[in-house]
């Protein structure tokens, strides 16, 4: 440090100072404002990335909670929609059974009136036949009994006596 101290120059410490200086002027005009503003620009875009990052991040927070709510509301509508599809099927049965019910009375009430028609028929013909045969066997019969005159006369007086005169 001794040889430092001797060896000291005033002019050199000059020159050494004004070129120090000279250079510092000199990297503050040409270097150190397109550091700092390439320093300012990489800081500006570091901070715009993150800031896009973060609003990123947001709007899939945003698209995952309004894809869970489509995706719920798809759902319920589904839902509702079987739910009411069920429900029509079960009235279309329900109505439909109830139709066949009707249907199958009515046919069931249109034999019996078709059955109890034809036996009225049926027993309408046979009282006719019954009478008709009876007509004949009466009139065989009377035939047989009034074939003779004697029985003839007796047939008469029989009836005579059981008509009373008022």
């Amino acid at each position: 440090m001794e040889k430092l101290i001797n060896d000291f120059s005033y002019g050199l410490f000059f020159w050494q100072t004004l070129l120090f200086i000279v250079l510092l002027f000199l990297l503050r005009k040409y270097a150190w404002k397109p550091i700092l503003n390439a320093i300012n620009e990489r800081e500006e875009g570091i901070k715009n990335a993150l800031d896009e990052a973060e609003n990123a991040r947001k709007e899939m927070q945003n698209l995952t909670a309004d894809n869970e709510r489509i995706l719920k509301e798809a759902r319920m509508q589904r839902d509702s929609l079987l739910k009411e599809a069920r429900e029509m099927k079960e009235s279309m049965i329900s109505e439909a059974k109830n139709e066949a019910q009707q249907q199958a009375q009515k046919v069931i009430d249109q034999a019996k009136t078709s059955i109890e028609a034809e036996k009225q028929a049926a027993i309408v013909d046979i009282k006719n036949q019954v009478a008709e045969l009876s007509i004949d066997i009466a009139e065989k019969v009377v035939k047989g009994e009034l074939a003779d005159k004697n029985k003839q006369v007796k047939l008469v007086e029989e009836m005579l006596k059981e008509i009373t005169i008022r």
